[in-house]
């Protein structure tokens, strides 16, 4: 056995693999299976296990659907309820104290795999970290509100949680630093980054943050989560009395498809919500994130954070999901003063596409993130960014710099079929250097914190931004008018 890849944990001994010129640990459990009486409940320690366990092999992914606006895991990959497993990649030659990076995959809390080879972080492994993977709860199985039935709330949440507790207890087997570890996540990753920055049980947990287009306003009062939980037991055809046990007896591909059928009806229903959800259950998460983190109340860690340009133009056909319709535009407006829904048409051109998509996208994305980087900044050091760079194959069918575009050039994606197939009419060595920077900023904040000075940090005056563009650059209290409009939508909502 090779020494270098035989690790002992708190529970157990694993073996893992060489990789690309990595050292790397799969489908290790940080949780008991959340399966049977532990279903719908909160994480429970794991069992631990005798002998050298195999860990070469990723661990199934949670139950998802493909059939819905996400396809998620790739067709074929196993899937369970037992997901509660993460994954390790270190570099080839064995060290201690490496900075650890943990990324939360995005998925709309619906679907999603850190098996997905875009997301791996091989590249970040390669130069000197210990990058960490995990699965967790999505759906009905983790970010449905059914606590009204007596099942614990807020699932993914703690299943987050419990694998950075593991990180935490465990990571210096494999050569990183507890005390060095940036939590970082893309989408609904980022929405869990900043949800962790306001859950009380995660102080400690990690050194630094990083947001990648958080949707952080997708977190919801008890209120409206469990008005979702009655009406996906609706679907699910649950006889009322008998909720509980509906829940405890649906097999898992019936929950995921209520939860698919609910997902797709919210948007017209709620204009601007989704489905999953965190839960403002006043216990394990006791106040909206966005609104700790604009009071300055959230973990003071450092925090990087920011969206890219036109967040809102992917999300169109299947993907429809964001407030781009009339109707959809209009629900939205209509929880404002008619002063300040008029301020909105007139800022984005209402009722033109162009404007609706921006609107949308502005709504999820970047009005969140410009909210928690006023606040955050307060307590600790806070940077902002905005990805603006796209190639001209993106920029001629009007699609720009959307959502998930920072998953090519932060995990150095650029010259995979993907990154490519973008760049059929040019562009790519700038796709490439962007990538380059980008991996660069987040490896130095990794490792000690450090930021270059072309990047300023970000306050509630002067409201820095780094743009990520060709070339870079920094701008400040970016899309002013913007900026007011949403203030003022805001203060009268």
């Amino acid at each position: 056995m090779d020494d270098a890849l035989h690790v002992h944990t708190r529970d157990g001994d694993v073996t893992g693999a060489l990789d690309r010129g990595t050292r790397t640990w799969r489908g290790i459990p940080f949780a008991a299976a959340p399966i049977g009486d532990l279903r719908l409940r909160a994480p429970r320690p794991p069992q631990p296990w005798d002998g050298v366990r195999d860990a070469t092999r990723f661990g199934p992914v949670a139950p998802q659907d493909r059939k819905g606006p996400f396809a998620g895991a790739a067709a074929g990959t196993p899937q369970s309820e037992d997901c509660l497993t993460l994954n390790v990649i270190a570099p080839l030659r064995p060290a201690t104290g490496l900075p650890v990076m943990v990324y939360i995959h995005g998925g709309a809390y619906g679907v999603g795999s850190p098996a997905d080879s875009a997301f791996r972080g091989v590249n970040f492994a390669r130069r000197g970290v210990v990058h960490v993977t995990l699965n967790y709860r999505l759906n009905a199985l983790g970010y449905l509100d059914f606590s009204e039935f007596g099942f614990d709330n807020n699932l993914g949440l703690r299943d987050q949680v419990a694998a950075l507790e593991w990180v935490r207890d465990n990571i210096a087997s494999f050569g990183g630093d507890p005390a060095n570890v940036t939590v970082y996540g893309e989408s609904s990753g980022g929405n869990a980054v900043t949800t962790l920055l306001a859950t009380p049980a995660a102080a400690g947990l990690f050194a630094r943050a990083i947001a990648q287009s958080p949707p952080s306003n997708a977190v919801y009062h008890p209120i409206m989560t469990r008005q979702w939980a009655r009406e996906f037991l609706e679907i699910l055809g649950a006889q009322a009395g008998n909720e509980a046990n509906a829940l405890r007896t649906a097999t898992a591909a019936e929950l995921v498809t209520a939860a698919r059928l609910l997902f797709l009806r919210i948007p017209d229903q709620y204009p601007g919500d989704q489905a999953f959800s965190p839960v403002i259950d006043g216990e394990y998460l006791p106040e909206h994130p966005v609104e700790a983190l604009r009071a300055g109340r959230g973990h003071p860690v450092p925090l990087i954070i920011g969206s890219n340009d036109r967040e809102g133009s992917v999300f169109f056909g299947k993907r429809r999901i964001l407030a781009t319709t009339r109707s959809r535009v209009n629900g939205l407006l209509a929880n404002t003063s008619a002063a300040a829904a008029e301020l909105m048409r007139t800022t984005y051109r209402l009722p033109r596409r162009r404007g609706a998509i921006d609107f949308a996208g502005d709504f999820a994305f970047w009005l969140p993130t410009y909210q928690i980087a006023a606040g955050h900044s307060a307590i600790a050091p806070t940077w902002m960014y905005r990805l603006d760079y796209a190639p001209p194959l993106l920029k001629a069918v009007g699609i720009d710099s959307t959502h998930g575009a920072d998953l090519l050039t932060v995990f150095g994606r650029t010259r995979s079929w993907v990154g490519r197939l973008t760049t059929l009419l040019g562009g790519g060595k700038a796709l490439v250097a962007l990538g380059n920077r980008m991996q660069d900023y987040w490896l130095n904040y990794a490792t000690d914190g450090s930021v270059d000075d072309a990047w300023p940090r970000h306050d509630s005056t002067a409201r820095a931004s780094l743009i990520f563009d060709r070339p870079d650059r920094v701008e400040f209290d970016t899309r002013s008018d913007r900026r007011a409009a949403w203030d003022q939508f805001i203060h009268l909502h």
